[in-house]
């Protein structure tokens, strides 16, 4: 049987990429520092999943699977050297740690048979590949990174699938089970990959991939913090709460069709393709049963907020192929607004907010994209109902922005 390694057996890991690896075929054997989960994976062979939606579940068994040590450096590089592919999902901060026993485990591997080995990494991680490749090679020789660049392959994934923060009530007595939401497509950058792409179940192999990257980013990222920080404004907990409102959706909506528009000139993929992307998540952001928080979704909004990422990142991409972002910076307006409240030291107000743009997102104190943002953070601050804020962007999309703030 095929062999899969994947380094992390939590969320992503057993509630995703392990179903994905166990439904093609392989034998999954999770990689992982806590005794419990590592001796029950190899007691059982077996984990149960739970797809939830808002109105039941339905449970399946993983199968052909055991755990390996992540403490016994020496047992991981013997899984690594043998494999027939290979994953990494353990969070961006736990990456660096780890380096060690994969470059021990490639080695070995090149000792043993020097075959091909690929990596997907699935990380929520701007160009994680890059960031990976890097901190390998820097524990190799001159010679090696040659051989490394020949043979070793870190593919960059795009996670699709929520997985929320599991409870005891959503593990329901069984320590390994993962709820999860039932999305399950897998798109991977097709140029990464050393000799032959492997055949895993709903992995979407694409090039050029930075599409997939940008659309989980700006579409799927930001759609989704936009529900949790107008869920904020409202005093929601869940998200679900928040996509419910009439008045949310269609903002959220039409944020996500802001973006949708900006990918399909940018890259030239077919915006209807894009827009039935846009319905699928709009119909998953509802579900219920993911209990997903506001608070957990709209978290740490410095880096939600900063130029590069969902919020400013959208924003920058629409107005570089001429699309202003009306109802993108509504959302932004309100993450600003939880940016300033969850600050040391910081108070509500205009002078405030723009200082927050211009350091964190490094908006321009007189561009369009400020003064756009401002207009509706004052309305928040005002406490406009959102009805009123949603008729301002309807208008300011038919209008020149100029003449309206």
């Amino acid at each position: 049987m095929k062999k899969a390694v994947i380094y992390g057996g939590g969320n992503i890991g057993r509630g995703f990429i392990g179903v994905l690896m166990s439904e093609s075929g392989y034998e999954v054997a999770f990689i992982n520092r806590k005794p419990d989960v590592v001796n029950k994976l190899k007691e059982d062979g077996c984990y149960p999943v739970r797809y939830v939606l808002s109105d039941g579940y339905q449970d399946v068994t993983v199968k052909n699977v055991t755990g390996i040590d992540g403490n016994d450096p020496e047992a991981v590089a013997d899984a690594i050297a043998e494999c027939d592919i290979m994953s990494t999902s353990l969070g961006a901060r736990a990456l660096e740690a780890v380096i060690p026993n994969l470059v021990a485990g490639i080695r070995k591997r090149w000792e043993n048979n020097g075959k091909p080995l690929n990596i997907i990494i699935c990380e929520n991680l701007n160009d994680a590949n890059k960031i990976v490749e890097r901190m390998i090679k820097e524990q190799l020789t001159v010679e090696e990174q040659v051989k490394f660049d020949e043979t070793v392959g870190l593919i960059e994934a795009s996670i699709g699938r929520m997985v929320p923060v599991q409870t005891d009530e959503m593990k329901d007595g069984d320590p390994l089970r993962i709820c999860v939401e039932s999305y399950g497509f897998l798109p991977v950058d097709l140029d990464g990959f050393k000799g032959e792409v492997p055949q895993i179940e709903n992995m979407v192999p694409f090039s050029p991939f930075d599409f997939y990257v940008k659309r989980k980013l700006f579409i799927h990222n930001m759609g989704h913090a936009t529900c949790a920080y107008l869920g904020n404004v409202l005093g929601f907990t869940y998200v679900y709460e928040s996509i419910n409102i009439p008045t949310v959706r269609v903002l959220v909506q039409n944020a996500m069709l802001e973006s949708a528009m900006a990918l399909s000139k940018h890259y030239g993929v077919e915006l209807s393709q894009i827009q039935l992307h846009i319905t699928d998540l709009l119909y998953r952001f509802s579900n219920a049963a993911l209990k997903d928080t506001c608070e957990r979704v709209g978290g740490d909004p410095a880096r939600k907020l900063s130029p590069s990422d969902r919020m400013i990142g959208s924003s920058n991409l629409a107005l570089s192929e001429g699309i202003v972002p009306v109802y993108i910076s509504v959302g932004t307006a309100a993450a600003v607004r939880r940016y300033i409240n969850e600050a040391e030291g910081l108070e509500q107000g205009e002078e405030t907010a723009v200082q927050v743009l211009s350091e964190v997102s490094k908006v321009e104190k007189d561009s369009e994209l400020m003064k756009l943002i401002l207009g509706y953070y004052k309305m928040l601050l005002e406490e406009k109902p959102l009805e009123e804020i949603l008729k301002v962007a309807d208008e300011l999309k038919h209008t020149s922005i100029g003449k309206v703030i």
